[in-house]
């Protein structure tokens, strides 16, 4: 019926049954985490649910590592739950009548894993989660964050290739939710796990996806990173989820750097700069000793530093110059920005790779409601002057 063109309502109205997922078609890469957003009834927990088959697809194909899910036998299948794909849900699913360290080791005595080696495995997830000493009591004794913690433990202690998380952390207290989003970025930075995350919460969404699926009538609406979904929404129903969003904490220093612009410092003097300024149209420029990023100067600072002269451009150079990481959030460098200062990007071995400039980075943040207020900042120069050491010449 759906292949005919009938809506769900149609199929509802006609047969009784409800479309959950339909014409859904995604990979998901290893390591990465791919989180599916949607509003309750869109399907994003019966989509979960069919990729480890605890609700069989009607039709279509499962594939893990090439191999068809679907085709699975119920030894290959359980085998696969056992040893390669772990769920945590929303609920907890703790037994109240056994210890958290026995609710860990679960999933390893069904695999028949020896009771030695499943105790090891056991303390050491408990350990990744922050849970060792806590491993003798009953779930009763723990607060929700900490059972949701006990449940996620016992999905690493089987140490998958793939956790599937259907909205774990929904049930808990804001804090503590941004509190476990934290944990689960920080652990898999470390195990680099393949997850399936569920979630009705964009902002939970942007926060934990290298990519997002936006969900609406059992179907995917757009499939992107934060940047692209927030930047580029799909149609009116993305663009509305995305409207309240944040952009200083969605899109990142990447995503506004410019090529790096400097003069080496043995190789020119003040009157130099003031012209590479002038052809620039700009008004702060980097310097380099030798090849590496030594500091920042701006118009006034000159003037301050040499009355205007050819003084000695060391003395000229701003304090404190503004510093990033091209993975740095805008939010990060929004105060040198409002300054007028452009910002010196610099990769993990220290080398200077790009410049953020304030222009850029307003532009961007332009239709966004939530940027900090800049109405009674003064224009770039002026409050690149107050920035500038107040030399004499």
């Amino acid at each position: 019926m759906i292949r005919k063109g009938k809506t769900k309502d149609e199929v509802l109205a006609e047969t009784g049954q409800t479309i959950g997922v339909q014409s859904v078609n995604f990979s998901v890469e290893e390591g990465e985490v791919f989180v599916v957003m949607g509003l309750s009834g869109s399907g994003k927990s019966t989509l979960v649910r069919m990729l480890n088959r605890l609700i069989e697809a009607s039709e279509g194909e499962i594939r893990f590592d090439g191999q068809d899910m679907r085709g699975a036998d119920a030894a290959t299948l359980r085998k696969l739950r056992l040893e390669k794909i772990a769920m945590v849900f929303q609920h907890f699913a703790l037994f109240p009548h056994k210890s958290v360290l026995e609710n860990v080791e679960y999933g390893l005595k069904v695999a028949r894993v020896p009771a030695a080696e499943r105790r090891e495995r056991a303390l050491e997830a408990l350990r990744k989660v922050g849970l060792a000493a806590w491993a003798d009591r009953r779930p009763a004794t723990l607060s929700g964050g900490m059972q949701q913690r006990v449940g996620l433990a016992r999905g690493l202690a089987v140490d998958p290739e793939i956790l599937l998380m259907d909205e774990p952390f929904s049930a808990l207290d804001p804090l503590i939710r941004r509190d476990m989003q934290n944990e689960l970025l920080e652990l898999q930075r470390e195990l680099r796990k393949t997850i399936v995350f569920i979630t009705h919460d964009l902002d939970e969404a942007l926060t934990l996806g290298d990519r997002i699926a936006i969900m609406k009538e059992g179907r995917f609406v757009q499939v992107g990173t934060a940047e692209e979904i927030v930047g580029n929404p799909a149609d009116d129903y993305v663009a509305a989820f995305t409207q309240d969003v944040d952009r200083a904490r969605v899109f990142d220093v990447a995503s506004v750097m410019e090529p790096p612009e400097a003069l080496e410092l043995a190789e020119t003097d003040a009157g130099a700069v003031r012209a590479r300024l002038d052809e620039l149209g700009r008004d702060a420029l980097h310097l380099l000793r030798d090849g590496a990023l030594a500091g920042l100067v701006t118009r006034r600072s000159l003037a301050q530093a040499a009355g205007g002269g050819g003084g000695p451009l060391e003395g000229a150079m701003v304090p404190e110059m503004p510093r990033a990481r091209p993975g740095d959030v805008l939010r990060q460098v929004y105060d040198a920005c409002s300054a007028g200062l452009p910002v010196a990007v610099c990769d993990e071995e220290e080398r200077f790779v790009g410049v953020v400039t304030p222009e850029a980075v307003f532009e961007l943040l332009a239709e966004d409601k939530n940027a900090p207020e800049e109405e009674d900042a003064p224009d770039g120069e002026e409050k690149a002057a107050e920035a500038a050491p107040a030399l004499s010449a």
